[in-house]
């Protein structure tokens, strides 16, 4: 950076702060939207913690400011939180046209070269005396002379420079790094997951925190029936989905479902069998949501793409919940889904022995409820659950990591 762009920023910044911007926050009510922002700082503040950063907040409308000494870094976690649409390492100024001009020159002369083409996003509030408009062409000419040569192209761009004039202050950023949007997790209360080592159960799972939703899981095991590498598989998922809560540890409970395995598979007719077993799985997940206050239940589930999620089916299997089921895949067919689990770190392309050896060759596509209850109630499936409950195990995933005692216990 040349003397000239130092003494400017000199000149004009009054420090570096991280930017946070969140979305349909603005849209809720004065006391909702401070409920919110509380839970959104909680949150930030136990990811940043969680990294072992320094910082400090600056609440302001419509704006969170983070102060600390690694800015990157905290642009960098603060990145993964629900509730915010994006983050900027910004330069921040009097609020005062002229201070925001010469940060905003300054960063120009550092990244921008001759015959570039550049634009100026420009935002005003509360500050009197100039609109966006004007702020954005008086930035942009003292740009365009102070790097000779350059272009303004509002269209396409090789460089943006982002200036915001707001009562508390100006703030000047040239890169924004997007963020998963949503609300803040924990907002809307406790969601009790159904996690498989499949693709789609925990981008559902991703899914339902994104729209605030404090998630723990369930993972039913199918004893001898289960591929060998499944109940780890489903620790890598949750795993990779503990990085997007940092600072906020994530729990899975295992139930051993292998002796219900062995029933239906003795006892009910083959093709009822993966009916049956969804229909377990939610009654188990259905029972503990009433016992420990989950308010609903999520499945990875989309319309017709295996035989047990033919909208009939879909449909017996919900009926074996006493609580609310929240399918959010339900409208996504695979590539949608897949391209979202590598997006957000669940997808292995490597997937181990995942199989399970109770599918039978034609499992039915619709199911009768009058026929599903009296096999139910032939194979007692109500004590299979209650056992299966009293014997769970839980894991811990913080950070990205498995619990290292839970993790003995594979």
């Amino acid at each position: 950076m040349s003397e000239m762009t130092q003494e400017s920023l000199r000149k004009s910044a009054l420090g570096e702060a991280v930017l946070l911007r969140y979305g349909e926050l603005f849209l809720k009510s004065e006391p909702v939207k401070r409920q919110f922002i509380t839970a959104l700082l909680r949150n930030v503040g136990n990811a940043l913690d969680a990294a072992g950063l320094d910082y400090r907040f600056e609440v302001h409308r419509g704006r969170i400011l983070v102060y600390g000494d690694h800015p990157g870094e905290i642009a960098r976690v603060t990145s993964r939180v629900f509730g915010l649409v994006d983050v900027a390492v910004s330069i921040v100024t009097a609020p005062d046209p002229a201070a925001v001009t010469r940060a905003a020159v300054a960063l120009a002369a550092t990244h921008l070269r001759a015959e570039g083409r550049f634009a100026i996003r420009a935002r005003r509030q509360g500050v009197e005396g100039v609109n966006s408009q004007q702020l954005a062409a008086r930035v942009g000419e003292a740009v365009m002379q102070a790097v000779p040569g350059v272009v303004v192209d509002l269209e396409s761009p090789d460089y943006e420079i982002f200036v915001e004039l707001r009562q508390f202050g100006g703030l000047v950023y040239d890169t924004r790094v997007p963020a998963p949007g949503g609300l803040p997790l924990g907002t809307q209360g406790k969601v009790l997951a159904l996690l498989s080592a499949g693709i789609d159960s925990p981008v559902a799972a991703w899914l339902m925190m994104k729209r605030g939703c404090a998630v723990e899981a369930l993972h039913v095991h199918t004893g001898r029936f289960a591929g060998r590498d499944t109940l780890e598989t489903a620790l890598r998922h949750l795993a990779a989905l503990s990085r997007w809560c940092a600072g906020s540890p994530l729990r899975l409970h295992m139930i051993d479902a292998g002796d219900f395995y062995e029933a239906i598979v003795q006892d009910a007719e083959p093709r009822l069998r993966c009916v049956l077993c969804k229909r377990f799985m939610v009654k188990a997940a259905s029972a503990m949501a009433l016992r420990d206050g989950y308010l609903a239940i999520c499945m990875g589930d989309s319309l017709g793409q295996v035989a047990s999620q033919t909208l009939v089916n879909l449909a017996v299997v919900s009926e074996a919940s006493a609580v609310p089921i929240l399918r959010p895949l339900v409208a996504f067919d695979k590539e949608e889904t897949i391209a979202l689990a590598r997006e957000i770190g669940t997808f292995e392309q490597a997937q181990g022995d995942l199989s399970c050896a109770a599918v039978p060759r034609r499992p039915a596509t619709t199911s009768r409820l009058d026929i599903l209850h009296a096999r139910e109630g032939r194979l007692d499936v109500d004590t299979f659950i209650a056992g299966a409950i009293a014997h769970s195990r839980v894991f811990t995933v913080e950070n990205g990591d498995v619990n290292p005692e839970d993790q003995k216990s594979f």
